[in-house]
């Protein structure tokens, strides 16, 4: 993918906020410090685009940038970091839940995960959840820098008897050597390119609903 132009739009918190706009949307969604603002980084090739930082907590937005100004990145709050109120926690599991299910201008979801960690309560939860509501996602293994080639293989084999997503469901990603940038794209543009005969109606009564437990803004 040849990036000509990565902007910032907006950051929002409810659907009265989103940017009023007809372009396709791919979400990025982790746990604190996972990566996310250094994946999206990497992908349109610009440095700060997505800030980054040491201390998680420190936005707890949803954040809207046009890429190519064909489609759209949006980066979600990130989740697991504890040391916030409950009563803020308890904020964002409602505002993560409200766009994916209305926003109908969302293709798909990267769902991003530190190599060497397991997937716990909330990974297991925003899996069902799509799966409930038929959103495609992608899941992403990052700082795979930080294990030899061997240790991925390994990693890959334990993951995949934990998690059902078949050989090709994930992806191991490096932000430092690049590695799993082609393959992320390759699957970004199939979600762009794909109708959404699949989507379930947000509104069944039957729906799990997503709670968003720890939620907090920060890659």
């Amino acid at each position: 993918m040849i990036i000509k132009s990565a902007l910032f739009i907006k950051s929002a918190v409810k659907p009265g906020q989103y940017p009023d706009t007809v372009l396709p949307e791919i979400a990025f969604a982790g746990r604190s410090n996972v990566g996310k603002s250094s994946l999206i980084n990497t992908l349109v090739n610009r440095k700060n685009l997505v800030k980054t930082s040491s201390t998680p907590g420190k936005t707890r937005l949803i954040n809207f940038f046009e890429i190519n100004e064909t489609f759209i990145f949006v980066d979600l709050p990130g989740y697991g970091y504890a040391k916030v109120s409950k009563q803020e926690r308890a904020l964002w599991g409602p505002m993560v839940e409200s766009y994916l299910t209305g926003r109908n201008k969302l293709k798909g979801l990267i769902l991003l995960q530190d190599i060497r960690r397991n997937a716990e309560k909330e990974e297991n939860e925003l899996m069902d959840f799509l799966d409930h509501i038929g959103l495609p996602f992608l899941y992403i293994l990052t700082k795979a820098d930080k294990l030899s080639r061997n240790q991925q293989f390994s990693r890959l084999k334990q993951l995949r008897e934990t998690i059902s997503l078949g050989e090709d469901g994930f992806v191991t990603f490096s932000a430092k050597t690049g590695q799993g940038k082609d393959l992320i794209w390759q699957n970004i543009i199939r979600m762009l390119d794909a109708d959404d005969d699949n989507r379930e109606d947000p509104g069944k009564p039957d729906s799990p609903g997503y709670t968003g437990v720890n939620h907090e803004q920060q890659s």
